[in-house]
């Protein structure tokens, strides 16, 4: 298991953690450790979004400000 997988490896990962407590297959005893996993996974997802969509919005506004002044 990777500290910090890539974000289609940790959506994976959260997919997978869900099925086995979703399926009871999970030992009480390493419940709060995936639980633990699966917190981590998603505020890492929820931070690599965040950082995606402002990179976007970077470059579309840059490219906006770049297109006023071809006019």
């Amino acid at each position: 298991m990777k500290d910090t997988p890539g974000y289609k490896d940790a959506i994976e990962e959260i997919e997978s953690i869900v099925e086995e407590i979703e399926n009871e297959t999970v030992d009480v005893d390493v419940l709060t450790e995936k639980v633990k996993r699966a917190a981590f996974l998603i505020k890492f997802c929820k931070n690599k979004l965040k950082k995606t969509d402002d990179e976007i919005k970077k470059v579309l506004k840059e490219f906006e400000k770049g297109e006023k002044g071809d006019g």
